[in-house]
């Protein structure tokens, strides 16, 4: 069976499509059979990206390698029974399609609520969730005390994948590898910074994640992304020469990867 990888954050702008697409090609790159669906069907940033890619490799001719990827919306459902979801009945119809071609299933969820995250959620094999380094998206994680700083309970995003996990169990899957991606780090230690690691660190304990540095704050992510590219791709597109930046960006996709210890996956690009 697949590997079922989900990256998933109910707030917006924490950077999903892009760590999924890093992902994504890092695998394919290393020559696994990937496919993606993306469950934001209003803004489907990672489908727009990889059509992007797609449409890019036609008109240069460049031999980029390739995510099988599945648009739910054209995904044929007959009408539910009592009880039954159609979405859900799609989501069930593209896993099982691509669960039959590929090795990783990596599913990009939207920056909301939703039944279908819900159902994604309870799916995953490894869950990421890429983390901006503030404790306004860290609220979603855990309530905290202003004055102490200490975690107080989980919130609204930990309750899901709390309840996901009991899913899991109940149908004798083996439990989630969750990991969470601290991104857009500060280059210096600043006490913000601190004080968001100390914090990740104790909840990590109480709930059960493992936290990794992510991506920095890069102009280039927003530059690559109407061609579909990725910061693997820059020696195919003719960049022989990276500068510093682009050398740094390189490995951290590279840590990345390596942290999140998917099976079968030797980190080589």
């Amino acid at each position: 069976m697949a590997h079922i990888i989900v990256v998933g954050n109910e707030k917006g702008g924490s950077g999903k499509s892009t760590t999924s697409m890093h992902i994504a090609t890092a695998l394919a790159r290393m020559g696994h059979k990937v496919g993606a669906l993306d469950l934001d069907l209003r803004q489907r940033s990672l489908l727009r990206y990889l059509e992007n890619r797609r449409a890019h490799a036609e008109k240069t001719g460049i031999d980029l390698p390739m995510v099988v990827c599945r648009d739910l919306s054209e995904i044929p459902s007959e009408t539910p029974g009592p009880g039954e979801n159609v979405m859900d009945r799609r989501l069930t119809a593209a896993m099982a399609a691509l669960d039959a071609e590929v090795d990783f299933i990596l599913i990009d969820c939207p920056g909301s609520h939703t039944r279908l995250s819900q159902v994604a959620h309870s799916l995953a094999d490894t869950l990421v969730t890429p983390l901006n380094d503030s404790f306004v998206d860290f609220d979603l994680l855990a309530r905290i005390d202003p004055d102490t700083g200490k975690v107080k309970g989980p919130s609204i995003y930990s309750e899901m994948v709390w309840s996901a996990r009991q899913l899991r169990a109940q149908a004798g899957l083996k439990p989630i590898d969750w990991v969470v991606l601290r991104n857009r780090l500060g280059a210096q230690q600043m006490h913000n910074k601190r004080k968001m690691g100390s914090a990740l660190e104790e909840l990590s304990r109480r709930i059960g994640f493992r936290v990794v540095p992510g991506f920095s704050e890069r102009v280039i992510f927003r530059e690559l992304f109407p061609r579909g590219l990725t910061l693997l791709d820059l020696r195919d597109i003719g960049v022989e020469n990276l500068n510093l930046s682009n050398i740094a960006a390189r490995q951290e996709v590279r840590d990345v990867m390596t942290a999140l210890r998917l099976p079968g996956v030797s980190v080589e690009f």
